[in-house]
């Protein structure tokens, strides 16, 4: 059995309003009232949206591994290791002890998330 439109009832979109137009007075979407519906929401913007620094773990290489093992050495006994741009064992092991220390509990543990890297980076200079 086919449903038909329920009269004095908000259409769902432009095209529900024209189907009930035939039958009487089209109630206006809530995009004719100039508001916007709550279903749809605003436009995403993740796509325009600039990316946020790299999320870094064990087996990564690179210039971010670099400042992440120098912020590590700038607080004592956090990292000793050389920074050779390697996030090895130790540098995994050392961010889970700051981790740990720092009470970060939403990045799993060792790796350099958005909220170790923040509060990381509060507490340390730029090296």
């Amino acid at each position: 059995m086919a449903r038909t439109p329920r009269s004095g009832g908000p259409s769902a979109s432009p095209q529900g309003a024209v189907a009930v137009a035939g039958r009487g007075a089209a109630t206006p979407s809530a995009t004719d009232r100039g508001t916007t519906p709550a279903a749809g929401g605003s436009p995403a913007t993740s796509a325009s949206a600039p990316a946020g620094p790299p999320v870094l773990r064990e087996g990564d290489k690179g210039p971010e591994v670099v400042e992440l093992q120098r912020r590590l050495g700038q607080l004592l006994l956090a990292y000793l290791g050389a920074p050779d741009g390697t996030y090895d064992t130790g540098v995994r092991n050392a961010v889970a002890r700051y981790q740990r220390g720092h009470g970060i509990t939403s990045d799993p543990s060792g790796v350099y998330g958005a909220a170790t890297r923040e509060d990381l980076e509060s507490r340390t200079h730029a090296p």
